[in-house]
């Protein structure tokens, strides 16, 4: 754990600018769940802040309390840049690097507020002025319900904020079934449900709201589109960009697709590479001792968590592919 945090509740109240919280690209659970987490714990304290978002985000996750009250910076750029530049705080969620919340980041990086890091990826760059980290842990989400804890005041805690909280648990944890969850995710979630928080609703919200597009999209995937390499022991799935088309895939809708490779058996590593046209883009899932991080970083450009990281590439799909099949014969030794 690296918590070099100075500030307290009372320095967020007495501060002159809007705080800021603000999270990666095309945000996920534990993102939005951090972040709108945060959010929520620093209105019931009382003190005005404003999520911005870089970009859109599943629509799986807009059931989120006071999802209406986020702004994506890609529709208010002006505004958004107005408020990061005249920010007390921001606060960045989720991330190592500023060109993790692209066009952002320069703004961010520019402002005069006090930059707070909240993390759990490895190799964060020094880019801000507190920072509380733990690499490996389950979550961002279980490193806000720990900060809060440690440095604020948790009787400003409320049910909304708990749902929030449990949703970056379950999503960045496989459901609790990841090697990063720990006794301390699994009492989080308990205290959580101790706020009224109920598992129920929000894996109901979370899991069983598909469109139909995205359910034929995963039929098709495993049935047309996965492969089996090195003895079987990585899952290969691609989509194309007509394929993408075909499906009117929108954003979330591969969100844990990588995933269901690991389930076949002998599988150790699970990659799935989709066409997005202006980019190749890639997810690596693994088990065991498979470094995600060290090969995407190696080869594509990416980086993340030793069993979860994502990638992405400018060539061709076809090329990237064939690229793929020979990098990961250079990691043959650890499988």
């Amino acid at each position: 754990m690296l918590d070099t945090i100075t500030h307290n509740l009372q320095d967020l109240k007495s501060q002159s600018g809007k705080i800021i919280i603000t999270t990666h690209y095309k945000p996920d659970g534990d993102a939005m769940g951090s972040s709108l987490g945060l959010y929520l714990y620093l209105k019931s304290a009382g003190i005005d802040s404003q999520v911005i978002t870089p970009t859109d985000y599943a629509d799986f996750l807009h059931w989120l309390p006071a999802n209406d009250s986020v702004m994506v910076y890609e529709e208010h750029k002006e505004k958004a840049n107005e408020l990061i530049a005249n920010a007390g705080y921001v606060f960045c969620l989720d991330f190592n690097a500023l060109s993790r919340i692209n066009e952002m980041g320069e703004h961010v990086g520019a402002s005069k507020a006090k930059k707070i890091l909240i993390d759990h990826h490895l190799d964060p760059q020094d880019f801000d002025d507190e920072r509380f980290i733990e690499i490996g842990a389950s979550s961002t989400c279980e490193l806000i319900y720990k900060y809060v804890q440690t440095h604020l005041d948790p009787s400003f805690m409320t049910k909304e904020m708990g749902e929030c909280i449990y949703t970056g648990l379950i999503t960045d944890t496989g459901s609790f079934r990841f090697a990063s969850t720990t006794s301390t995710t699994i009492r989080t979630a308990a205290d959580l449900m101790d706020l009224g928080v109920v598992p129920a609703r929000i894996y109901n919200k979370l899991f069983d709201q598909n469109r139909l597009n995205r359910l034929q999209l995963l039929g098709y995937l495993l049935s047309e589109k996965i492969e089996l390499i090195e003895d079987g022991k990585v899952a290969l799935a691609h989509l194309t960009a007509e394929e993408v088309k075909r499906f009117n895939v929108i954003t979330g809708d591969t969100e844990g697709f990588v995933n269901y490779g690991l389930s076949i058996q002998g599988v150790q590593m699970s990659a799935l590479i989709i066409d997005r046209e202006y980019l190749v883009k890639m997810s690596f899932r693994s088990i065991d001792k498979f470094p995600c991080n060290e090969f995407s970083a190696e080869f594509f450009n990416g980086g993340g968590h030793k069993n979860a990281a994502g990638g992405a590439s400018k060539d061709t799909l076809d090329n990237t592919l064939n690229k793929f099949k020979e990098s990961i014969k250079t990691y043959k030794s650890h499988l």
